[in-house]
C-alpha cells in the first residue's frame, strides 16, 4: 500500500512539474536556495538576490534518500537484539515553491515517505515577504533591503545546526548520515522577523510551542526565540560566521517540542530501543530555556562547524539541565569540491533534575562524501555511539552502544 501511495505521489509531482511550465516565465524563485552542492554553507538566504519578478511562478522539486545499514549493538545486560545488514526505508519529499508577488513567496514541503508515518503528510510551509510592493510600490523599500518576514507552520530559526541536518529525504546538505544527538528542530505556527545586512544577522520570533494544534482551555503557552550573529568573507580564502540563538518557553502548557518535533524519524534504524527516534536524546522538559552557539569557519578546503548548547529545565524547583556539544571538521577535495572527508564528535552530558543521576552520551562519525553531480550525493560513514553515566544503571541503556557502517545516497532537485 505504501508503494502504491508513493508511486501516485510521484506521478502527481511529475504532473505538477509539467503544469508549472504554463506559469513559469523565469527559472528561479526570488530569495531562495536551490538544493544541491551550490547551497553548501548557506544558512539564512541572503537579501542580495537580484532575480527579477516576472509574474506567478511555480517550482516543483523533490528529495530522495536511501541508506544501507550495517550496524551492531550491545549493552551490559546483553538484552539488545541483533541487527541485520540491509537497506532502510527509502524516503521522499515533495517541495513546492510559488512566487506569489514581487518579493513574496510560499514554500510547502510534504513527506511522501518517512520512517515515522506510513502515509504522505505535510511537514509544513510558510510565506516569506522580502518586499512590500504588493501593498504599495516602493513601500519601506530601503528598510526591506535588510528585513524579512516569515509566517507559517514550519521550522523555527533556532540555531544553525538545523541548516545542516537531514529533513527526512532532504539530506544533501548534511555531511553525515545522522542528525545531532539533541536534534533542535520543530515545526510550529510561528512568525519571525529577520535583519540581514552586511553580515549582521538578527532574528526575533514567537510560536505557541505546539506541534499539534487544538483550542484546549488552559493550554495557552508561548515561546520566544531569537538569534544574533555575524557572517563575513574576510578574504578569498577565509570565511567566518558566529551566531548565538535563544529559545525560551513559558509554563503555560506549551508541551515543548524543540527536541522532539521531527515527525519523520531518526536515521539509524532499530538501534537501542528500536523506536522511530532511536539513537537521539530528548530532555522532554515541559518548558525550558535553551541557548545554542555556532561557530563556522571556511579556510580554503577546510570547513569547521561547531555547536555549544545549554538547556535548562524551566521548572527551577526541580532544576536540571544538559550540555550539548558538537564539532565537525571537513576537508573538501578538488577545485570544484566534488568530494570531502570529515569527522563529527557529538556529546550530551547532564542531569534531568538536580536530584537525578548523570546522563552521558557520545557519538563519533567518520566519513566521506562524493557529489556525483551537483544534485546527487553519496556518503559513507562509520558511526559509534556510547551510553554511560549512573542515569542508565539497571536499564536498557546501561553500557549500551552501537557502531558500524552506513552508506547513503541522496538526490535533491
Amino acid at each position: 500500500m505504501k508503494s502504491i501511495k508513493l508511486v501516485k505521489s510521484l506521478l502527481i509531482l511529475l504532473s505538477a512539474g509539467f503544469l508549472s511550465g504554463a506559469y513559469a516565465q523565469t527559472t528561479d524563485i526570488q530569495f531562495t536556495t536551490n538544493p544541491g552542492k551550490e547551497s553548501w554553507g548557506v544558512f539564512e538566504v541572503p537579501k542580495s538576490d537580484l532575480t527579477p519578478y516576472n509574474g506567478l511562478h511555480i517550482k516543483v522539486g523533490g528529495d530522495f534518500a536511501l541508506q544501507f545499514q550495517a550496524l551492531s549493538q550491545s549493552n551490559s545486560g546483553d538484552s539488545l537484539g541483533a541487527l541485520a545488514n540491509n537497506f532502510n526505508l527509502p524516503t521522499a519529499n515533495l517541495n513546492i515553491d510559488v512566487q506569489l508577488e514581487d518579493g513574496v513567496k510560499m514554500h510547502l514541503r510534504t513527506y511522501l515517505s518517512s520512517r515515522h508515518h506510513t502515509e504522505a503528510y505535510v511537514k509544513g510551509g510558510y510565506m516569506q515577504i522580502d518586499k512590500l510592493d504588493f501593498i504599495q510600490e516602493g513601500l519601506f523599500e530601503d528598510l526591506m533591503k535588510s528585513l524579512r518576514i516569515r509566517v507559517g507552520m514550519d521550522q523555527v530559526n533556532y540555531g544553525d545546526a538545523q541548516f545542516r541536518r537531514s529533513d527526512n529525504a532532504a539530506a544533501i546538505l548534511n555531511p553525515f548520515v545522522g542528525n545531532y544527538l539533541m536534534d533542535s528542530f520543530t515545526t510550529e505556527p510561528f512568525m519571525e522577523i529577520s535583519y540581514l545586512n552586511n553580515g549582521i544577522i538578527g532574528v526575533i520570533g514567537a510560536t505557541n510551542g505546539r506541534l499539534n494544534q487544538s483550542p484546549t482551555p488552559g493550554d495557552d503557552g508561548f515561546v520566544l526565540f531569537a538569534k544574533a550573529g555575524y557572517d563575513t568573507q574576510v578574504n578569498q580564502d577565509l570565511r567566518v560566521r558566529l551566531t548565538a540563538s535563544l529559545y525560551n518557553s513559558n509554563d503555560k502548557g506549551t508541551r515543548d517540542y524543540i527536541y522532539g518535533g521531527d515527525r519523520a524519524g531518526a536515521r539509524y534504524y532499530k538501534v537501542l530501543d528500536g523506536g522511530d527516534f532511536s539513537g537521539r536524546f530528548n530532555p522532554r522538559y515541559a518548558y525550558q530555556t535553551s541557548v545554542q552557539v555556532n561557530p563556522y569557519v571556511e579556510f580554503q578546503g577546510l570547513e569547521f562547524f561547531g555547536l555549544v548548547e545549554l538547556v535548562n529545565n524551566g521548572d527551577s524547583d526541580a532544576g536540571g539541565g544538559y550540555t550539548h556539544l558538537g564539532a565537525e571538521l571537513l576537508y573538501h577535495l578538488g577545485t570544484n569540491k566534488d568530494a570531502y572527508l570529515g569527522a563529527r564528535y557529538n556529546s550530551v552530558n547532564g542531569e534531568q533534575t538536580d536530584a537525578s543521576a548523570t546522563t552521558e552520551i557520545t557519538r563519533l562519525n567518520v566519513g566521506a562524501g562524493w557529489f556525483m553531480t551537483d544534485n546527487v550525493l553519496t556518503k559513507l560513514e562509520y558511526v559509534q555511539q556510547n551510553h554511560d553515566g549512573a542515569a542508565f544503571d539497571g536499564g536498557l541503556f546501561q553500557g549500551a552502544e552501537f557502531s558500524g557502517l552506513m552508506i547513503e545516497a541522496v538526490i535533491s532537485f
